[in-house]
């Protein structure tokens, strides 16, 4: 069953970006995907509320795509949920207007992998900190993934690490357009990367 995919881009300073606009402009090449460049379509945060509910409408695969800034989104994706998300559209009384899509996040994070985890640098695993985004999916009855991450953004350029995960990321956004994503099964992952990787996903894809 093909799905239409919506990918909300926020990055308040692309001329830097090493990895997220590269993802970006993969994005943009795969057939069923929707790109919205929110800083680019709304620099001075005036969010059109219809359009992107429309948005949200028409679109089964909604992925926020962003850098991790203090352990959180950049502010247009917030500002972006406090006005688009009201109250009896997509939760609330008769606020169904989400309900049984899919949300996840493709994030990148200058610190390691090993550096999120409990005895970490950081304190607490990517999961913990994306709560809230997971917390907002479960309240308007989205069905939430893990992260499609990249850790160590800083060094990925120097250590050819991102056409890999380019290629990976033109894969899994394929597979939503198809349909061939496994919820249950991807949703038991720590990261789509390693569902990607998994070979049950292999023998799903080549069904």
């Amino acid at each position: 069953m093909t799905q239409k995919v919506l990918v909300l881009f926020a990055h308040p300073s692309q001329h830097r970006s090493e990895v997220n606009k590269p993802l970006f402009d993969v994005a943009k090449q795969v057939e069923g995907v929707t790109t919205v460049d929110l800083y680019a379509e709304y620099p001075t945060f005036n969010i059109n509320i219809d359009r992107e509910q429309q948005r949200l409408l028409d679109h089964d695969v909604i992925i926020f795509q962003f850098p991790l800034y203090w352990y959180s989104t950049p502010a247009i994706l917030k500002e972006w949920q406090d006005l688009v998300l009201e109250y009896t559209f997509a939760y609330g009384t008769d606020g169904n207007a989400l309900v049984d899509k899919t949300f996840f996040c493709s994030l990148t994070a200058g610190g390691k992998a090993e550096a999120y985890r409990a005895e970490g640098y950081n304190h607490f695993t990517i999961r913990q900190l994306l709560y809230p985004l997971e917390q907002m999916a479960s309240l308007t009855g989205m069905y939430y993934l893990p992260p499609f991450g990249l850790f160590g953004s800083r060094t990925a350029l120097e250590e050819k690490r991102i056409d890999v995960h380019l290629a990976e990321w033109r894969t899994l956004l394929q597979r939503c357009v198809t349909g061939d994503i496994n919820r249950e099964h991807a949703a038991q992952f720590d990261k789509l990367n390693h569902y990607l990787g998994d070979d049950q996903f292999k023998m799903e894809a080549a069904k």
